[in-house]
């Protein structure tokens, strides 16, 4: 969407509202957190990596700096250019050393260890560096040399998103198929070289549609080695580096979406400023104003502006022949990843385009809670029938209702101190009435005790239920591979995920409760 309400607000309002509009948003979501987000107090202070932070930002500033102003505010060999590079250099170096010493660091240098993460990295790096690089110089094209206002080049750039977005859920309904991810990547690669090839080959009086085609190329390009990205290196790391692999993948994304925008503005302008010279020398009657509004550039007659569009159509398709190279090294790189067995919390995420852009969880029970729901999802999905088999494996005397009941009265007594059928009742909003049989004949059983409308599990009934308990952690410690029963602390952390869990799906039912009523 935003291409489009940029082009909105330049055409009604003014470019600058493209920043603007970022204030009113923040203020109403400043707001929303302050009263709906619950303050918790960490038991541990937090320790931040300050001093990494500092160094990784000024040195890549440095370079985008150097980049960006390298062969237009200053010449290549100047003294800025070349103090920048070398300011740079020190600092992303000082930030490297420091990473390796802190406790805490910001980007873990032993993340670097996985090749996996190391090949995600860069080709995060190249899929930020084309689609960014990308989407800053299409509208320029799109105006300038086709014609169209600010809202119709933002119109005009939903291709690739529709490109991007088909390939993204597309290549993770497949890897949660089949487990397998390599060839995406790979494909990726050569598509997005095709697409920014495609795109190189523009000129005046092109169609709209095969213009339409070329984006939709690159969109499907970028879609297919995107969420692949964020899949692979969940899968290969600890759950303890989860959330800083996958803020270190995003962290490579971005950081080429701003490499790509400075390499892509140095190279048009070093293409651009000649041939903009060229062609207004051809008709000296032209004034400047309209080489820079492609609005008055519109106005002109065909003769005067026809030299001024061809400027800026072999200007910006050499940008994009320029980026091809870029392109296919990273379908050379996409070959060294390393294909790992999907876990089956990483399958059952596949799918779900929004890992691919979203910040990973806060912490790591919090990433074993996700990883526990998309496991049983997706065995669900696949198995139906697995509930009924895990109470098989615990070799107790329960039927499924009254595992069901078991489990209910237990967990409302965890985590309320005391089970009801009318809580029970209302927490699944069905009759009490529809309940009463199922824990009569738990009663019968001698399983539990219900007096009037409270229900307590008897020794008998507990029994059975650790039994049942035991068989759910041992099927999830088959399921989960980096966690296992054998370790006391991953033990520790199943119970608080799976604690965190029982306690949300009471808690979180009965705050709907009024509102259901």
């Amino acid at each position: 969407m935003g291409p489009t309400l940029g082009g909105l607000f330049t055409d009604h309002l003014s470019w600058r509202w493209a920043f603007y509009v970022n204030v009113p948003v923040a203020v109403v979501v400043l707001a929303m957190s302050a009263r709906a987000l619950p303050s918790v107090r960490s038991a541990v202070k937090p320790v931040i990596d300050y001093l990494g932070i500092a160094l990784v930002a000024a040195g890549a500033s440095s370079m985008i700096l150097a980049l960006s102003w390298g062969g237009n505010e200053y010449d290549w060999g100047s003294p800025v250019i070349i103090g920048l590079f070398a300011a740079a250099v020190v600092l992303l170096t000082a930030f490297v050393v420091v990473e390796l010493r802190v406790d805490e660091p910001m980007l873990p240098m032993r993340l670097f260890r996985n090749s996996v993460f190391t090949v995600c990295s860069g080709l995060s790096f190249i899929v930020g560096f084309a689609m960014l690089g990308a989407m800053t110089f299409l509208p320029t094209y799109l105006q300038y040399v086709d014609g169209v206002s600010a809202t119709g080049s933002g119109v005009r750039t939903l291709p690739m998103v529709l490109g991007l977005f088909t390939t993204s859920i597309m290549s993770g309904t497949l890897i949660s198929r089949t487990g397998r991810y390599k060839a995406f990547p790979i494909a990726g690669g050569a598509v997005m070289a095709a697409g920014l090839y495609l795109m190189s080959t523009m000129h005046p009086g092109m169609s709209v549609w095969l213009e339409s085609l070329f984006m939709f190329v690159l969109g499907l390009g970028i879609g297919l080695s995107m969420q692949v990205l964020t899949i692979a290196v969940q899968n290969t790391v600890p759950y303890a580096d989860l959330g800083t692999a996958t803020s270190g993948v995003t962290f490579f994304r971005t950081l080429g979406s701003s490499f790509g925008t400075a390499i892509f503005g140095t190279l048009f302008s070093n293409h651009f400023g000649p041939a903009l010279a060229k062609a207004m020398a051809g008709d000296p009657g032209v004034p400047l104003a309209a080489a820079e509004n492609p609005e008055l550039l519109n106005r002109l007659p065909h003769a005067q502006a026809a030299p001024i569009i061809a400027a800026y159509a072999g200007s910006i398709t050499d940008v994009f022949r320029w980026v091809v190279p870029i392109a296919l090294l990273g379908f050379v790189i996409a070959w060294f990843l390393r294909e790992v067995p999907l876990r089956d919390s990483a399958r059952a995420a596949a799918t779900d385009v929004g890992d691919g852009f979203s910040a990973p969880p806060a912490d790591r029970v919090c990433r074993l809670e996700r990883a526990i729901s998309d496991t049983i999802r997706q065995e669900r999905g696949t198995d139906p029938g697995f509930l009924n088999r895990i109470l098989g494996d615990a070799g107790g005397e329960l039927s499924p209702s009254q595992a069901w009941a078991a489990g209910q009265a237990h967990l409302h007594m965890t985590v309320r101190g005391e089970a009801t059928l009318t809580a029970i009742a209302q927490l699944h909003r069905m009759p009490r009435e529809v309940l009463e049989p199922t824990f009569a004949d738990l009663a019968g059983a001698g399983l539990a005790r219900v007096d009037g409308d409270s229900v307590e599990l008897t020794p008998a009934g507990q029994a059975q239920l650790d039994r049942v308990q035991t068989a759910w952690k041992q099927w999830l410690d088959a399921k989960l591979d980096d966690i296992t029963l054998a370790d006391a602390e991953d033990r520790v952390l199943l119970d608080k995920a799976l604690s965190n869990i029982a306690t949300k799906l009471v808690d979180e039912q009965s705050e709907l409760q009024p509102a259901a009523r």
